[in-house]
């Protein structure tokens, strides 16, 4: 399994909202991002808005690809856009760079 970690920017008027849409994921959603290999997934949200995204996956662009062909991802991100600062005309999920590994403790 890889790790992956990305950070987004969750604007500052929104923060409240941000964490209560996510104190209840739809169980679609939950159920696709599982079923297209996103495992061990976490966000982390700092009170300035920085969103610290953490997964475990085999193939991070498989993953990826496999959510941006269902239909609840669709729906999810265009509900999810308005909250991010900075996304230069993509999707909160296309949006996600990975940070690179540099240490690990097993």
């Amino acid at each position: 399994m890889r790790r992956i970690c990305f950070l987004l920017k969750v604007r500052a008027d929104r923060l409240e909202e941000y964490r209560e849409r996510h104190a209840e994921v739809w169980p679609e959603m939950r159920r696709a991002l599982g079923e297209s290999g996103w495992h061990n997934y976490s966000l982390f949200l700092r009170e300035d808005g920085l969103l610290v995204g953490y997964l475990e996956t085999e193939d991070f662009e498989a993953a990826r690809e496999a959510m941006s062909r269902t239909e609840v991802n669709a729906r999810w991100q265009a509900e999810m856009a308005g909250f991010f600062e900075d996304l230069d005309g993509v999707g909160p999920d296309e949006a996600m760079r990975p940070l690179t590994e540099i240490f690990h403790l097993d």
